[in-house]
């Protein structure tokens, strides 16, 4: 599968989506793209799948006629994303055109634990 990963997710994510090929909106000339724009393009493109941490993307467009699969994941950070990189690739293998699915990779929180008294 060819597979587009969004300009809000860390490009190391490619290396990890084996034996699919993955490449990043900013190498293909597509950083700023948004929403229909990026979609429109990722189908031109020949991707299969797009993921994004947009995780209202399936809300804002209409997938069904789309050519291409959307992945949505819960969290762009790279040290929280990768302790999921088997979801991930999981959701890819299952992927099919004009679908929508959320990964659940975990949320960032800046917030620091309470500390115990």
């Amino acid at each position: 599968m060819k597979i587009l990963l969004d300009e809000n997710l860390d490009h190391r994510l490619r290396k990890y989506l084996n034996p699919h090929q993955a490449v990043t909106a900013t190498f293909q000339g597509w950083g700023g793209l948004k929403n229909g724009k990026l979609l429109d393009a990722a189908e031109r493109g020949g991707f299969d799948v797009l993921i994004t941490g947009d995780q209202t993307l399936a809300y804002e467009q209409n997938l069904n006629q789309r050519r291409l699969a959307v992945i949505a994941l819960s969290s762009v950070e790279w040290r929280i994303m990768k302790d999921y990189l088997s979801e991930i690739l999981s959701a890819v293998n299952v992927a099919v055109p004009g679908s929508f699915q959320a990964v659940n990779c975990g949320i960032f929180s800046r917030k620091k634990p309470p500390l115990s008294s």
